[in-house]
């Protein structure tokens, strides 16, 4: 396939492109950023003689840019993700992207009748949370015996994130796009509450979580996440919701920088260290259904042979093997879709897998009834 990486200068997209360098499936690769010196720079170094780069804005003449490409993964800000919908429409290819939030992924599902009569994919979240996230709590459906479906009555499925850098440089150092973490905890996380979406408070904390080696228990907030906004359509969800785990350091920087200036931010943002390549990432599916619960865990290491992190790694591998199992045909659905209606486990599990991620499935103790999470989320 012909594929096109808009915001290739980013924090995630060099390990996007430096997957599908090493794909069969990928015939070519163009890198599309609004900095071309820096979609050159990753061109030169993570993309295999396959990557050509060009500059572009998301909101002025994407379409003309797209001509020839038959899928866009779009690593750029979650705020232009309906630009660069339009524009996918407008040119006739297929588009990923890494998440939308909450509000945001709602609008994008509205296009899904455009995408489906013109016979695309609009994948919308298939980052690792969401993304790998959403189809974890697909296998966990399996292990309870439950098919998605609309009228389905899922006790629970909480998911819960976690990163930490082994290595970590000196300076402040952020996971991801610091204005996208700032908008996590500053806007007021959702949960689904009795089969329907209720606001926390930003930055509420959660329960102290386990994950395992090598975060090990770790304390966690709420935080807004598209997951909950198709979890209750997908599972019929009584409960349900997201917990982001931080380190300490990270955690207080977001705190001082809520409510800040544009220009401090942009400061802040430019001062930062880039994560180590010794990052690790961990995500967890935790679901219940019929007084039996399971959980599914993911945990992505380093990936040496890149020079990449795993926090790195975790987020910009499910969207490249999307890539590889749509030209295989194994993604058929057409649409504005959610990685749960169209991403198969198995098929998903095994791409992954072969990138270094390590998954751990089972049963585990029911979590706390409905009214104690009710009465925990009051308490926060």
């Amino acid at each position: 396939m012909k594929v096109a990486i808009l915001g290739a200068g980013g924090t995630i997209a060099p390990a996007i492109v430096r997957d599908l360098a090493d794909s069969e499936e990928a015939e070519s690769l163009l890198l599309l950023d609004i900095d071309l010196d820096r979609a050159e720079a990753v061109a030169g170094a993570q993309g295999g003689g396959k990557a050509e780069a060009r500059e572009a804005d998301a909101r002025a003449g994407l379409a003309a840019q797209l001509e020839g490409i038959e899928v866009l993964i779009n690593s750029a800000a979650y705020r232009i993700n309906l630009d660069a919908m339009r524009a996918c429409l407008d040119a006739g290819c297929h588009y990923i992207d890494l998440g939308g939030l909450y509000h945001v992924a709602g609008e994008q599902l509205e296009l899904s009748p455009e995408f489906e009569d013109a016979g695309l994919l609009a994948l919308l979240g298939m980052g690792s949370s969401p993304g790998k996230t959403n189809v974890m709590a697909v296998r966990a459906m399996r292990e309870l015996g439950v098919a998605i479906d609309d009228s389905l009555h899922t006790d629970y499925v909480h998911v819960a994130a976690g990163g930490r850098d082994l290595d970590p440089p000196e300076g402040l150092s952020f996971p991801y796009a610091l204005r996208t973490l700032l908008d996590e905890v500053t806007m007021a996380p959702i949960a689904i509450v009795d089969h329907e979406p209720v606001e926390l408070r930003p930055l509420q904390p959660g329960p102290v979580t386990d994950f395992g080696k090598p975060i090990g228990e770790a304390e966690t907030i709420y935080t807004l996440h598209s997951e909950m906004r198709t979890f209750g359509d997908s599972f019929g969800c009584h409960n349900g919701s997201f917990r982001l785990s931080l380190p300490p350091r990270v955690l207080e920087a977001l705190r001082e920088l809520v409510g800040a200036s544009e220009e401090r931010i942009e400061e802040v943002a430019r001062s930062a260290s880039s994560p180590s390549p010794e990052t690790v990432s961990v995500h967890m599916i935790e679901a219940g259904a019929g007084g039996r619960a399971v959980r599914v865990r993911s945990v992505t290491p380093p990936r040496e042979a890149w020079g990449l992190g795993g926090g790195i790694v975790s987020t910009a591998s499910p969207a490249a093997a999307a890539v590889r199992l749509l030209a295989r045909g194994r993604i058929e659905a057409r649409g504005a879709l959610p990685p749960e209606r169209c991403v198969d486990p198995d098929d998903l599990f095994a791409e992954l897998e072969s990138r270094g991620v390590r998954f751990d499935v089972g049963e585990t103790a029911p979590t706390k009834g409905a009214d104690d999470f009710v009465a925990e989320l009051a308490a926060g």
